[in-house]
């Protein structure tokens, strides 16, 4: 096909698609859907080789969020039934954290539900990064705390912070439709103090709330000029007691067109999988691997995902290894600029992905090791979403 052909050329050279190509790719056909795959893997792998990184997410406050950000089960009026508690103490987020890195993480995305931190809550997220990083030699720390303000992003680099999470989540046209409490304009600005205090800045979309392919060529475009390091896209959990909780509108295979867009478009940045994974990719998951090179370990924020054990044996039967602490995630002419690597998701204030989208996923994991009844096809499978009740929060042993 002429169109990956080109599609492959200009992502081995970096070169930027025009929105006619990026369109086509979400409108090719399921006969092709492997041509697609093996196009944009080839991308993938050009610059990333055949590694993949593994992220960890511990929800340091959750619920309890102002905002109403139509996605999330954090939101302003939340009758979804999640876990609700104010802030771990650093020993608390440093112990939920070990069980992620134990399962092979390097980077810890430390996310918060809210608007955004005062400035006592930075001085809070700073000393859990001191903890963290104290105990676990060469871990990155992403936080992921909402909007912020003038000055924070620059303590939260001084204190140890390598990356901060923020997601655009959907196109500039259909922002005021999902969230009203504040703007697509915030979130840029959000991400573009990460980028000038240093940090790295992570960025990502939620797919699957009712967007036009031309809104997700258009939030993906916008990532691109804003140029974050990691780019996590999360596919929409449609959890009972929000707004969108009848939008299932995702199938896996398009999600895979999805994720070979995104990387077409932005070859050489850490594309990760994020909130949703097992929801909607389901048995493709394998094959998503061929066009991102990052994931989140075990659960989400409010929600579980798949079994810690059962990602790296995806991981390793796929015939892919997980990226070391010893290994440099981005190619050599990004790293020698970035902060840090990049987060992956948020709650409604902004990680990276969020309830939906999981930061860098989010809500949206699937039931770990659940055996569902056969389900028609297209039918919602809402058999595979379930509230978080182990790990940060709660006495039980975390999924990592």
């Amino acid at each position: 096909m002429d169109l990956l052909n080109t599609l492959v050329d200009k992502g081995l050279r970096r070169e930027l698609p025009t929105r006619e190509e990026a369109l086509a790719v979400l409108a090719t056909s399921d006969d092709d859907l492997l041509d697609v795959v093996a196009a944009a893997g080839k991308v993938r792998r050009h610059w990333f080789g055949r590694r993949v990184k593994l992220n960890y997410l511990v929800n340091l406050k959750s619920g309890l969020c102002p905002e109403d950000c139509s996605y999330c089960s954090q939101r302003l009026g939340s009758t979804t039934g999640i876990l609700k508690y104010t802030w771990l103490k650093p020993d608390e987020a440093s112990q939920a954290a070990a069980a992620g890195l134990a399962g092979g993480a390097k980077r810890v995305c430390l996310v918060a539900s809210g608007r955004g931190p005062t400035d006592r809550d930075v001085d809070r997220v700073a000393g859990t990064i001191k903890a963290i990083k104290e105990q676990n030699e060469g871990v990155e720390v992403c936080a992921c705390l909402g909007l912020l303000s003038d000055g924070q992003a620059e303590r939260l680099r001084e204190a140890g912070a390598d990356a901060y999470n923020h997601n655009l989540n959907t196109s500039e046209g259909t922002y005021g439709d999902i969230t009203t409490t504040h703007t697509y304009a915030d979130r840029v600005d959000t991400v573009n103090k990460a980028h000038a205090a240093g940090l790295s800045a992570c960025s990502g979309l939620i797919a699957g709330m009712g967007e036009s392919d031309e809104d997700l060529v258009d939030v993906v475009y916008s990532l691109r000029e804003l140029d974050p390091d990691s780019v996590p896209v999360n596919f929409l959990i449609p959890v009972e007691g929000t707004p969108l909780a009848k939008e299932w509108n995702l199938t896996p295979q398009r999600c895979l067109r999805i994720l070979a867009m995104v990387r077409f478009v932005c070859p050489d940045v850490e594309v990760r999988i994020a909130g949703g994974r097992e929801v909607h990719l389901r048995t493709m998951q394998p094959l998503a691997l061929h066009l991102a090179n990052s994931i989140f370990l075990g659960d989400y924020l409010t929600t579980e995902g798949q079994a810690g054990k059962a990602d790296l044996e995806m991981i390793a039967d796929a015939g892919f290894e997980v990226e070391g602490t010893d290994q440099v995630t981005l190619p050599e002419h990004r790293a020698a600029t970035a902060g840090g690597g990049g987060c992956g998701s948020h709650e409604s204030s902004g990680c990276g992905s969020d309830e939906a989208a999981g930061c860098g996923s989010h809500e949206g994991g699937g039931v770990c090791g659940t055996a569902a009844a056969a389900v028609p096809a297209g039918e919602p499978r809402t058999d595979l979403v379930a509230v978080r009740r182990r790990g940060a929060g709660t006495d039980l042993a975390p999924n990592a």
